[in-house]
This record gives structure tokens, C-alpha cells and sequence, in this order.
């Protein structure tokens, strides 16, 4: 099995800034892409910001200049750096990680962390 554990949300002023760790762990033998998405209360999940492989980012265009997603591959963890906060931020951070799983030929697949809550308030 394919686990991702996040860590890192929390409660910040709006102008503050939070860092979001998500590692990927189990049957894994190399991962395409890992990546963050968000869901507000009544709202549908969205692309926050994602990197490839290949180092290839993709940002929402909501917090392009404020978010920077990151990677260390040899640990498989993805961050995302958020800075200048709004209240609007405020919902709960999904990772997901494009993998391929073991036993080699197996299908690549995608997979969802539980998600950490962030809240932007004063």
C-alpha cells in the first residue's frame, strides 16, 4: 500500500506564512508527480500547485507569486511554502502523489493524503 502523511497546517494572520511537508511511503518504485489541492467549506477541490518528475511546476493562478512547491526526491516529499496569506486560503490542504506502484508493470495511479486544515484569520 501507498501512503502520503502531511503535516504543517495550522492557524496564521493573513499576511503570514505556513510551510506544508507531505511524504510519500510504501510499494513504490518511482513517482511521477506530487502535488497540493485545497477544498473550502462548500467548495470543490481545486490545483493549488504541482512539480513533476522533471521539475516542472504548475500553479493555480490564485497564488501564483505567493506559493513555492518544492521536492526532495530522495526523501519523496513534496513542500509547499505559502507566504502573504489570505483569508480566502483558508481550507483544507490535500497532497497527491502520481505514482508507479510496485510489483513492477504494475498501472500507475494516483493517490490522496487526508489533508491538513490551514486557517487564515485574525
Amino acid at each position: 500500500q501507498v501512503q502520503l502523511a502531511e503535516s504543517g497546517g495550522g492557524l496564521v494572520q493573513p499576511g503570514g506564512s505556513l510551510r506544508l511537508s507531505c511524504t510519500a511511503s510504501g510499494s513504490i518504485f518511482s513517482i511521477d508527480a506530487m502535488g497540493w489541492y485545497r477544498q473550502a467549506p462548500g467548495k470543490q477541490r481545486e490545483l493549488v500547485a504541482t512539480i513533476t518528475s522533471g521539475g516542472v511546476t504548475r500553479y493555480a493562478d490564485s497564488i501564483k507569486g505567493r506559493f513555492t512547491i518544492s521536492r526532495d526526491n530522495a526523501k519523496n516529499t513534496v513542500y509547499l511554502q505559502m507566504s502573504s496569506l489570505k483569508p480566502e486560503d483558508t481550507a483544507v490542504y490535500y497532497c497527491n502523489a502520481h505514482l508507479r506502484p510496485l510489483p513492477l508493470g504494475a498501472p500507475t495511479n494516483s493517490y490522496w493524503g487526508q489533508g491538513t486544515q490551514v486557517t487564515v484569520s485574525s
